[in-house]
């Protein structure tokens, strides 16, 4: 009996996709829930699989073609089927141990295709887990003859031979293509003006030092980190400035009696923002850990659309690649989006003394159609105060 398998339903906010991998070819074995085809959107990558086990005997669409909601992808014939090695074990895939670290199964798989030696690879994981982050980073190391071993000069061999220039042409990604033309959009269909501050993290690092190791194992090994705070200054500063938290619709201004905060995660595919819905109902320990179940699924391209629409104001950090300063491009149609950057220590005059301290620059870029400047630079004001005084933001004051 022949099953069609078939694309998903796509939500409204997605028109159609594209059809990025097929991990089963006509002739092969599939079992039940098993994963056969993959189906990239402007937003994630949506995972299809096996309705049924038997074997894959059709398939109607090739690598790159446009999928529409529902059409049919291929068809299996109903049968015994193989297990894959993957669902015989109840347990999903964990890190393998590769000599003396661990390895991200897809950093091992991508390691195996360019033959690369993980041992030489540096892992930068949780726990110095190597990911396919690393894997893709890794350049090999050049061997070097000592000079006692040719009495000949060293001579580098060029990469390429003189004259040769290389270029490589591939298209963009569904994903990158859609945020390239959300970005020009926003940049010509807004009046975005940024505003800057500085902010003392004394305060702030002084709390996270003496409370790290009592926090942790509180909340079950969750860290505390910055953005767990920021995102709760914000919450306290948006209430006090609604109109930052509102969004333009038409000739209305919709005002959003939540807070629903997006942070911008950066990914091998492009920039994502999930959103923690709700963040004024949260305690730093729930938006330290939802933020890092977000960055996994990210890396793993686990993010669903659920988690990435919507979202009344946005959190960027910058600081996290050693970004100093910089302008946010807003994420619309949210009227504000906040900049975090690389912390600093710079001379700073302190009761009439040159003190050194520890700075960060604030960026709040905004829709001047909505938003004034007053009220833009009091909200950035607001959230300056509340992180160089952390005890404000549990008073609410």
């Amino acid at each position: 009996m022949a099953i069609e398998i078939k694309a998903p339903t796509y939500p409204e906010s997605v028109q159609e996709g594209t059809l990025a991998t097929w991990h089963k070819q006509p002739g092969d074995s599939v079992a039940r829930d098993e994963l056969i085809v993959d189906i990239e959107t402007d937003k994630v990558v949506l995972e299809v699989v096996a309705s049924a086990s038997g074997t894959l005997t059709e398939q109607f669409k090739a690598e790159g073609d446009i999928v529409l909601s529902n059409e049919v992808l291929a068809h299996i014939e109903e049968g015994e089927a193989a297990v894959s090695p993957v669902l015989a074990s109840a347990a999903p895939e964990v890190d393998q141990q590769v000599g003396g670290a661990l390895v991200n199964p897809a950093a091992k798989k991508l390691a195996d295709e360019r033959n690369i030696d993980l041992s030489q690879v540096s892992g930068t994981g949780k726990g110095g887990r190597i990911t396919k982050e690393d894997v893709v980073n890794f350049i090999p190391a050049v061997a070097v003859v000592p000079a006692s071993a040719s009495k000949e000069p060293a001579v580098l061999e060029p990469l390429l031979p003189d004259g040769e220039r290389v270029e490589r042409r591939v298209p963009m990604t569904r994903m990158r293509a859609r945020i390239a033309e959300r970005l020009l959009d926003v940049t010509q269909t807004t009046a975005s003006l940024t505003t800057f501050n500085e902010v003392d993290m004394s305060a702030m690092m002084s709390l996270r030092k003496q409370y790290q190791d009592e926090f942790t194992k509180m909340h079950n090994g969750t860290r505390l980190g910055f953005m767990g705070l920021f995102v709760k200054a914000a919450v306290e500063a948006l209430k006090r400035f609604p109109l930052v938290n509102a969004s333009i619709d038409g000739s209305d201004i919709v005002y959003h009696g939540y807070q629903d905060i997006g942070v911008a995660v950066s990914t091998e595919r492009g920039l994502v923002v999930p959103v923690l819905r709700n963040a004024e109902n949260m305690s730093i320990a729930t938006v330290e850990n939802t933020i890092s179940n977000y960055a996994g699924k990210a890396r793993d391209g686990k993010l669903t659309i659920d988690e990435m629409t919507g979202g009344t104001f946005t959190i960027t950090n910058g600081g996290v690649y050693g970004s100093l300063i910089s302008t946010p491009i807003l994420n619309a149609p949210q009227a504000a989006i906040l900049g975090m950057h690389k912390i600093q220590e710079r001379p700073m005059a302190v009761n009439g003394e040159v003190v050194i301290r520890p700075m960060m620059y604030l960026a709040l870029t905004y829709d001047h159609r909505l938003i004034d400047g007053k009220e833009a630079v009091q909200f950035l004001v607001a959230i300056k105060q509340l992180i160089e005084d952390p005890a404000k933001i549990l008073l609410e004051i």
